[in-house]
């Protein structure tokens, strides 16, 4: 028995070194090569291109909007055209309204209204439900950027008055959206853009405060190339006092924005999408000013969901009144009141047994909005930019910097737009653990006169994690709250590693 066993382990220690001979990965003199090689630096490479679309700017009406964007980098070449969507699709991407190619500088640009929608004009097919009705919109535009104008890259619809109203999203293929239903708000429609040269196919999953919407998923959305289409969902969920919403696609991708407003004649809100869900959630940017807070969760799973919230604010941490012992039904959309919240800035920390993801409503907004809302949020990786931020008369543009768990130490500096005066010089801000800081924005001026202004947000080297959000206010009122999202310059690239896999790849 002991010649065979001994028979055994010699032929396997044969398949090895064999193995090792052919792809040069180990030898037989140096076998602590097999145990643990150390592990190689990763790599990381320029950010070359970028995308994003949004669907306000060229469409008619109250929605109608213009577009801010800004890229960090500074130096070297690159370009950025801003183009119409097309309601039925298009092959190819249009010609530009408009060309960029300053990088480091705040472009603002004012997007003519598209024409009327052709009668019976179609952009899409699928909805499987009878509720919903899915057909082409009027407006939308792509940004597509290259070179320098793509590293840092950001752009926000705006209103008339320059101010970003909602971040210009970049195509994926899965979106998380939580808010009010449509009893309180009245109309709620979704947007989906495809930037890419195939079709891409879509689908919705809802959830409401009375559960999973019956019907199933809203399937089989046919998004066309280079195009836009809108659903109406307010007959969908109607009654619903809270809306989830979870966009993805089984082919391609798109960009997804959900637009809320209690009147039509309004331009109302456009709801941030959320992080998908996890146990721990952190929401950043609630402002100083007075009014409602309500927190809406949604628990996708069965099981139900055990939450505890924690405020992040200027004095520290600490459970608000209502913020434990919160027990929410798996399934479902819930809403949460938090009114000892008001008139605090703080970022939100949601805490959950099983994976949930949030939004919050702060009193305020623009007309016809239920309120003006943050949502679930990643601290900010090397940078984060915010485009859209405008000189209002009577109005406040402060940054909220929150460090839920490490001290952070970050750099705030501002961007002018060309011919503008110059901006304010730099500063550092030192962020507490467990603490938030209030940082006030102020816009560059010349002759009595203020000017646009974009913010690039920077975590200087040992900081903790930082989550930010850009608060924009008039008499006291909040009207744009923005996550200021990672605007990347580089992106990691997967280490190379001495195995089997990485031989056969």
């Amino acid at each position: 028995m002991t010649r065979i066993l001994a028979n055994k382990y010699f032929a396997a220690l044969l398949v090895v070194v064999a193995v090792a001979a052919e792809f040069g990965l180990a030898s037989v003199s140096h076998p602590t090569a097999l145990a643990g090689p150390k592990e190689p630096a990763a790599a990381r490479a320029a950010v070359s291109t970028a995308v994003r679309a949004c669907p306000g700017p060229g469409s008619a009406g109250p929605t109608a909007s213009g577009v801010a964007l800004a890229a960090a980098s500074a130096g070297g070449t690159g370009q950025a055209g801003v183009s119409r969507l097309s309601p039925a699709g298009a092959a190819a991407v249009a010609s530009p309204l408009t060309a960029l190619a300053h990088p480091g500088e705040l472009a603002l640009v004012n997007v003519p209204v598209a024409r009327p929608l052709a009668k019976g004009a179609t952009g899409a097919s699928g909805a499987s439900s009878t509720s919903v009705t899915t057909g082409p919109a009027r407006g939308g535009v792509m940004i597509s950027a290259s070179g320098s104008l793509a590293r840092g890259l950001e752009a926000e619809q705006t209103s008339a008055s320059g101010m970003g109203t909602a971040q210009c999203q970049g195509p994926g293929t899965d979106f998380w959206f939580i808010g009010p239903g449509q009893k309180p708000v009245g109309e709620i429609r979704l947007y989906l853009m495809n930037t890419d040269n195939q079709t891409a196919d879509a689908s919705v999953q809802v959830l409401t405060d009375s559960g999973p919407v019956l019907g199933g998923t809203d399937s089989g959305i046919s998004v066309p190339p280079h195009g836009i289409v809108m659903q109406s969902l307010a007959g969908l969920v109607k009654g619903s006092r809270v809306i989830s919403l979870n966009v993805t696609t089984s082919v391609g991708r798109v960009s997804a924005s959900v637009l809320e407003t209690t009147n039509t004649a309004n331009p109302g809100t456009w709801l941030p999408p959320a992080l998908p869900p996890a146990k721990t959630q952190v929401l950043p940017g609630l402002p100083n000013t007075p009014g409602t807070r309500e927190l809406y969760v949604a628990v996708p799973g069965s099981e139900n969901a055990q939450l505890k919230v924690t405020a992040v604010t200027g004095k520290g941490s600490f459970q608000p009144t209502g913020g434990t012992g919160i027990d929410l039904p798996g399934g479902s959309a819930v809403a949460v009141a938090l009114p000892s919240l008001g008139g605090i800035p703080a970022a939100i920390q949601v805490s959950s047994n099983v994976p949930v993801t949030a939004s919050m409503l702060a009193a305020g907004g623009q007309a016809g909005a239920p309120g003006a809302f943050t949502a679930a949020s990643a601290p900010v990786q090397e940078q984060g930019v915010i485009a859209g931020n405008p000189p209002l008369s009577g109005g406040a543009t402060a940054l909220i910097l929150s460090a839920p768990h490490a001290a952070a130490q970050v750099r705030v500096a501002e961007i002018a737009a060309a011919g503008s005066p110059p901006v304010a010089a730099p500063k550092v801000v030192q962020v507490p653990a467990g603490h938030s800081e209030v940082v006030p924005l102020s816009p560059p001026r010349r002759g009595g006169r203020t000017f646009a202004f974009g913010i690039v947000v920077t975590p200087l080297s040992g900081s903790g994690p930082v989550y930010a959000g850009r608060v924009v206010s008039q008499n006291g009122v909040a009207r744009s709250i923005l996550l200021v999202p990672s605007s990347l310059t580089w992106v990691p690239l997967p280490a190379v590693r001495n195995s089997m896999t990485s031989a056969r790849s």
